[in-house]
């Protein structure tokens, strides 16, 4: 069976993915779609709006054969890490054959002359970079400045979100020797972080977040059969709120105040600043942007409180960040994706989890109690424990009889 691979967030599904979906399967002739998705932390540091089983439905619905969760650190990281933890999840799933992204370009070729130039000109890109940062640029400004000077238009080629993730889908598979093969197309409708809405009904996931905050009709954006999925979390109150997240990072921030620089991307002292900004902030984003500075993005503050808020650590998060995920949790799976999966386990790398219940002595049998790779696959664990944990607290109502669903929910199938 062909298959293609997906890196997604679904949040929420929209028809900018269902056109995805539907465009990375003719373009490549594939039989079995396969998304890698993030779980309920995303790539820009946000909780989902909808739980990663909620969304896993909804891909079901819309027609994806296989939904694997991208576990956190990667998840939750900067295009790179995000970029490469997501090949490697493809890369150990076994059988994948392509990978198919959206991008604002459309063109494989200029995203790939990019990345050569990247490859060629690594450390003069990176002298170059850290000289702006010390002058007061944030990484993406000084970066797209730099290549703008070796490759006019490479500069525009990165101004973009989706070519950035791109060109870091394509060093990722160069890094890692993957067979798999790249394919690209181009992104219809509104931009990456546009609320408004054109002429194609195609608005992106943050406009769909904007409409459903102001109360807004978000139906016609949607696929009719996922409509009913979203109805049905946002009648039962299933949904992010954000002003639960606000106040309980706070009591985390003062909490942990004699020692925030324990965790992920608290570094340079910034703690100083994210906690005299907790002192007088009235909601989230008043606490981000009183944090945020010149050096720093928005994006980077919020994976930051993201860190913060389920405890990862510095020395856990690097060790797992420099070595690949330990085990897959598989979400849901079409009756052609559980086909697909049987004919490959024999390719497989990791563990690929459905059951929670004995997951402690399979990953102990597959990497061996006491290695160091056990030890990264159960900081894994206790990392995705936790993100479902919190953010059980983050939204409006739950109705299941454990916060810790993880071990009770199980895999999600279609027909």
């Amino acid at each position: 069976m062909r298959s293609v691979g997906l890196i997604t967030e679904y949040n929420p599904f929209h028809n900018g993915h269902l056109h995805h979906l539907c465009a990375s399967v003719a373009t490549t002739d594939a039989e079995v779609s396969v998304a890698v998705m993030s779980g309920h932390f995303l790539q820009r540091g946000e909780p989902a709006l909808v739980d990663k089983w909620v969304r896993t439905k909804m891909a079901l619905a819309a027609g994806v054969d296989l939904i694997v969760e991208l576990p956190l650190p990667w998840a939750c990281s900067s295009a790179p890490d995000f970029a490469r933890g997501a090949v490697q999840a493809l890369n150990t799933l076994g059988g994948i054959d392509s990978l198919c992204f959206g991008s604002e370009t459309g063109d494989l070729k200029e995203l790939a002359d990019c990345v050569d130039l990247l490859g060629n000109h690594q450390r003069q890109i990176a002298a170059a970079t850290a000289k702006l940062l010390r002058a007061g640029q944030n990484y993406p400004a000084a970066r797209a400045q730099v290549i703008g000077r070796l490759m006019p238009q490479g500069a525009e080629t990165l101004s973009t979100p989706n070519n950035i993730l791109g060109i870091e889908y394509l060093r990722a598979l160069q890094q890692t020797a993957s067979l798999i093969k790249p394919a690209t197309i181009q992104r219809r409708g509104s931009g990456f972080h546009d609320v408004h809405i054109d002429e194609t009904g195609i608005a992106s996931a943050t406009g769909i977040r904007a409409r459903l905050a102001a109360g807004k009709e978000v139906a016609h954006l949607i696929p009719s059969d996922v409509q009913p999925l979203l109805h049905r979390a946002l009648e039962a109150g299933g949904i992010f709120i954000e002003d639960k997240y606000f106040t309980l990072l706070l009591a985390r921030i003062f909490s942990e105040a004699q020692d925030l620089n324990r965790f992920w991307l608290v570094e340079n002292g910034i703690e100083n600043r994210l906690l005299a900004a907790a002192e007088e902030a009235q909601d989230l984003d008043d606490l981000i942007n009183r944090t945020k500075s010149r050096q720093l993005t928005r994006t980077r503050i919020q994976r930051m409180l993201v860190a913060i808020f389920l405890g990862m650590e510095q020395e856990t998060t690097r060790s797992l960040l420099a070595a690949e995920p330990r085990y897959l949790h598989l979400l849901g799976a079409s009756r052609r994706g559980m086909t697909f999966l049987a004919s490959q386990r024999k390719k497989r790398l990791v563990p690929l989890i459905q059951n929670f219940s004995g997951i402690y002595p399979r990953l102990k049998r597959f990497h061996g109690s006491g290695s160091q790779s056990y030890q990264q696959a159960e900081a894994q664990l206790n990392l995705e424990l936790c993100a479902t944990r919190l953010y059980r607290l983050l939204m409006g109502s739950w109705s299941e009889r454990s916060r810790n669903r993880d071990f009770f929910t199980p895999l999600l199938t279609k027909d």
